[in-house]
């Protein structure tokens, strides 16, 4: 019956149906797009009846009625169950000389999540590059009702182990002048720690625009070294350039680009099962506060003790140090980055290794003008942050060091022979998202080494009404 009433001008052009579950339920468990289009369409009623069968709710019509009475929408109540993902870890048990124990099983490991023991449910040993399924975790069911579409019992994933390699170039955190070590030291990666069967991926985090996906063929990534160049700041860029309100322009910028870079990559590899999953960073480190002392001219080389003596009592730019107020907390922001990009590694059971291409760092710089001691300082809060996301990921830091011979075989030993323990967690509470794990063994004179905390994604956002 026409009304009179044009109905485009009460209707989005693109609304949607959100379809909730019991009465008092916030969480929507189906949505519905329409336009006006489909609304005409002859099949739109059976595709909203489909999908009110599907989630076994009362049917809602566009216009929020109920096509059941009150009786039955409080005599059907659903049951909403609660997925509970597959937790998988890395372990690598040694004995004291180092050897590789090959022999565990099932009882031989105990896993402490938060101090409450788990139930293993699955276990694979890789050893010198053949895998051994020694537990399938069992497969998941969907619960049977009298109505709806049954699914079927989920197979099982292939088994695709071995290892993957995503080599990260931080090339907005090393200068120009330090592109040939840079390259050295790529070589040196792509020539001693890969092997065939290995998957290998290389991104930049800047200029050089480098974006190899997935291959197994390394010269791929050998053709791109050549394209590698640092576009990090100087010591002087860093003393010269104009301080903000978060320290030097452009120095956090890079950093949150190296960050988002790297969390993105993690993310990809959360659907790579049963592989050693290694991201190899590439990097100077990272200092959010460097030289405080040089860019407002109050350190040793500029405030006096070796140059002219200044003038002002304050010794420097008042102006200066008033905006630099704002990088009271710069430490404790790069640990927050630092932790987030920990946690997703952690969530997808990668581990992180980073590569310090400075070799011996010195602490003079004559060519530089800056202070030994605030050089000293930014050295040392460049190699924290790099074994922090080391550490932090089962892996080790690679500073100091001008051959790298010995740390790529200790790296290509640790991702050649380890067990990939599961388990579901007993603790279903999305709110709780940062968990300690602690792995023990059974095995006298057996010393295992795994990541010792993961971070859950948490609870979902609810859409806005």
């Amino acid at each position: 019956m026409h009304t009179g009433l044009d109905r485009r001008q009460y209707l989005p052009v693109n609304p949607t149906i959100w379809i909730f579950g019991p009465p008092g339920n916030r969480w929507p468990v189906m949505a519905l797009h329409y336009n006006l289009r489909s609304m005409r369409s002859p099949l739109w009623p059976s595709a909203v009846a489909l999908a009110a069968v599907i989630m076994h709710l009362p049917l809602v019509s566009a216009h929020g009625s109920s096509a059941q009475g009150a009786g039955a929408q409080t005599s059907q109540q659903p049951n909403f169950r609660v997925n509970v993902d597959l937790v998988t870890l890395d372990v690598i048990p040694r004995l004291q000389n180092g050897q590789f124990v090959p022999d565990l099983g099932k009882d031989d490991f105990q896993i402490l999540e938060d101090g409450s023991p788990q139930k293993i449910a699955s276990l694979v040993m890789v050893h010198g590059g053949r895998v051994f399924n020694l537990l399938t975790p069992p497969a998941q069911t969907v619960a049977s009702s009298a109505e709806g579409i049954i699914l079927p019992r989920a197979r099982p994933a292939a088994d695709a182990a071995g290892r993957i390699f995503v080599l990260i170039v931080d090339d907005l955190h090393f200068t120009a002048t330090e592109t040939p070590l840079v390259r050295q030291l790529l070589k040196k990666v792509v020539g001693k720690l890969f092997h065939p069967g290995d998957m290998l991926a290389m991104f930049s985090t800047g200029p050089s625009s480098i974006e190899i996906p997935v291959s197994y063929d390394k010269r791929l990534l050998e053709e791109a070294i050549g394209r590698v160049g640092g576009h990090g700041m100087s010591y002087r860029d860093i003393m010269d350039s104009r301080d903000g309100a978060q320290g030097p322009q452009g120095l956090r910028y890079n950093a949150h680009v190296a960050f988002k870079t790297t969390y993105e990559l993690i993310g990809n590899l959360e659907r790579m099962g049963n592989r050693r999953k290694v991201l190899l960073l590439v990097t100077n480190g990272y200092d959010f506060d460097p030289f405080p002392g040089g860019r407002t001219g109050t350190d040793q080389v500029f405030g006096g003790r070796y140059g002219t003596p200044i003038a002002d009592p304050e010794r420097g730019d008042r102006f200066l140090q008033l905006e630099q107020q704002h990088n009271t907390f710069a430490d404790s922001d790069l640990a927050s980055e630092l932790a987030a990009v920990t946690g997703a590694a952690n969530r997808v059971n990668a581990v992180i290794y980073t590569l310090d291409p400075r070799g011996v760092v010195g602490t003079t710089s004559l060519e530089q003008n800056v202070d030994i001691n605030e050089m000293r300082t930014h050295i040392g809060k460049t190699q924290s942050s790099l074994r922090v996301l080391a550490d932090a990921t089962g892996g080790f830091a690679v500073i100091n060091d001008n051959r790298y011979d010995d740390a790529l075989g200790r790296i290509d030993a640790e991702t050649s022979d380890y067990y990939i323990l599961g388990y579901y967690a007993s603790n279903p509470d999305t709110n709780h998202r940062n968990r300690s794990i602690e792995v023990k063994t059974q095995r006298p004179g057996v010393q295992v080494a795994a990541r010792g905390w993961y971070r859950t994604r948490g609870a979902p956002t609810p859409p806005k009404p």
